[in-house]
């Protein structure tokens, strides 16, 4: 087969088009365009292959690729390597749901109504939120809008956010608070956690939300106590980013007095994919669901008594009022989000439980058979979820291309975001990882000098 021959168009229909706008050539189509700037001659391109020899081509390419197919992974940072129950490619593989987008006209959008509606009353249940959107592009976006949300709320311009925040998270809130001229400050580290005195001494009744994470970017679980009474008595607003698979171990952000919770949500049942598409988790309590941006399905009765749902709080950014809108996020993470609803449905409360604690029992095994190695210690102590940091003996860049050359996907140095932790690596344990990969691991970092 040639290498044009798939091409939908044949020279008759081009030629047709052409003669009806009345053009003589296609490159008739392009002569508004300074000939100094135009391409002379073909591009520097191989010779055209068949459909078979493309797919062998691109194949030879994937190849060269690691991933969580043909690699070990402890990488974590962000994005894991958790099991993916096969039912939910199943059921976001259905032409009703990937083909479907924004769901304006409710009486011909019942399915994904409702497929919204049940995500959002789930994120409800796990984070004890009273109202939950799905719009956030991932997990940056939603702290930044969340931050942003404080602001409005408070009519406040400064934000404090934990160092121990995801540094991808904070490079997200500086992008956004730039172009917007707001106040943005970093809350000290304390053994790897928020420095609660230097809390206390930053909050005041200029300030408009104060960003944590839990666990947080070291996989530390922070010390929430008291902090909501702090926070709230200079009538900021407590937002937190969490993982939403430990709050099947730990306090739901209610318990403890988060006012907006936001998170990444690839965890439950998304791929990687290199990066994306991911999903960003935000919920609040009921008295900011004015300030949150992007779409609300809300459940309703239609004239003849059925339930049915509709699209909430149309007065929004994406419809009216743009040059007053808060937020200009109007996307719809509709698909990615019913991937998670699939996954929460799944496992259930027992199940998510289950994966947290595989989590927590896996990554306090890696980190004690690590740290007794020579050279290797714990940079910080206290309680890991997920993943902990540790320092190693020599370049971690070295110790990961090692890693690699034995099919195993290392941890992320940590220090270009954070200088003072040199030769300091970030490993991750999903329940994914068996005590035969771990021990893997650990043999290969043994023989590491």
């Amino acid at each position: 087969m040639g290498g044009r021959h798939f091409l939908p168009l044949t020279n008759e229909d081009r030629r047709a088009m052409l003669d009806e706008i009345g053009a003589a050539s296609v490159e008739d189509l392009f002569k508004d365009i300074p000939p100094a700037v135009r391409l002379k001659g073909d591009l520097n391109l191989a010779p055209a292959l068949s459909e078979t020899e493309a797919l062998q081509h691109l194949a030879a390419l994937a190849r060269k690729n690691r991933h969580f197919q043909n690699a070990v992974s402890f990488m974590g940072a962000g994005i894991y390597d958790h099991i993916i129950p096969t039912v939910i490619k199943h059921i976001t593989g259905r032409s009703e749901f990937y083909a479907s987008y924004t769901p304006y006209q409710p009486e011909v959008s019942q399915g994904m109504l409702q497929a919204i509606f049940e995500y959002q009353t789930m994120i409800c249940q796990l984070t004890g939120m009273d109202v939950a959107n799905a719009s956030m592009y991932d997990g940056g976006t939603a702290v930044a809008e969340g931050a942003i949300m404080g602001c409005g709320a408070t009519r406040r311009s400064k934000v404090l956010v934990s160092r121990s925040v995801s540094p991808f998270y904070r490079a997200v809130l500086q992008n956004y608070f730039h172009s917007r001229g707001l106040d943005l400050q970093e809350i000290p580290l304390r053994e790897g956690c928020t420095d609660h005195h230097s809390l206390a001494s930053m909050i005041g009744d200029d300030v408009a939300t104060v960003v944590l994470q839990q666990p947080n970017f070291f996989g530390m679980v922070e010390n929430m106590s008291g902090l909501a009474d702090l926070i709230h008595a200079q009538k900021a607003v407590f937002l937190v980013s969490v993982d939403p698979l430990s709050l099947g171990l730990l306090q739901t952000p209610a318990e403890y007095g988060a006012d907006i919770v936001v998170g990444e949500g690839q965890c439950l049942g998304v791929p990687a994919s290199f990066g994306g598409p991911v999903l960003g988790i935000m919920a609040a309590r009921e008295k900011f669901i004015r300030q949150m941006p992007g779409r609300i399905a809300g459940e309703t009765i239609d004239g003849e008594g059925n339930r049915g749902f509709v699209l909430t709080f149309q007065t929004r950014e994406q419809h009216i009022r743009r040059e007053k809108a808060a937020s200009n996020i109007c996307s719809n993470e509709a698909l990615v989000a019913l991937a998670a609803a699939v996954y929460l449905a799944t496992m259930g409360p027992r199940g998510i439980r289950e994966v947290a604690e595989q989590c927590l029992r896996k990554t306090a095994y890696g980190r004690e058979q690590i740290t007794a190695l020579k050279g290797f210690k714990l940079t910080f102590p206290g309680i890991n979820f997920k993943e902990f940091a540790v320092t190693v003996p020599g370049d971690p860049a070295a110790l990961n291309r090692k890693l690699l050359a034995n099919n195993i996907l290392g941890g992320v140095d940590i220090s270009p975001f954070y200088p003072e932790f040199q030769n300091t690596i970030l490993l991750a344990f999903t329940e994914k990882r068996t005590k035969d990969e771990i021990d893997a691991l650990v043999q290969e970092l043994e023989g590491w000098k």
